[in-house]
């Protein structure tokens, strides 16, 4: 399964990131750390939890909100760009960013 070897991938290149784990949801899987969900592996794409302070950067680079199906769309996770995903420093700013997004929330 295509998802299975992305996930892997995104969980190896977060591995500077303490207790990160993929968990199935959605058809897909959900990545937490310790008990936040901050964000999504779907077909193949990585998507981030956002808020108002950091949509207008995956906006920038034109990324789209995550669809599941055709009549459903989050708008509170967005598509992580791949030149983030392939540069781990990157992708763990990233990430934390959206794990400071999910605790705002909660």
């Amino acid at each position: 399964m295509k998802d299975d070897s992305f996930k892997d991938f995104v969980l190896d290149q977060s591995r500077d990131l303490d207790d990160v784990e993929a968990r199935r949801m959605f058809g897909g899987y959900g990545l937490y750390r310790d008990e936040t969900f901050f964000g999504i592996v779907h077909k193949g794409r990585l998507y981030f939890k956002i808020d108002e302070t950091t949509v207008a950067e995956y906006r920038k680079r034109k990324m789209k909100p995550f669809r599941p199906n055709v009549k459903q769309t989050l708008k509170s996770y967005y598509q992580v760009p791949v030149e983030i995903i392939e540069d781990r420093d990157h992708l763990a700013q990233w990430a934390e960013t959206a794990i400071g997004c999910q605790k705002r929330k909660a």
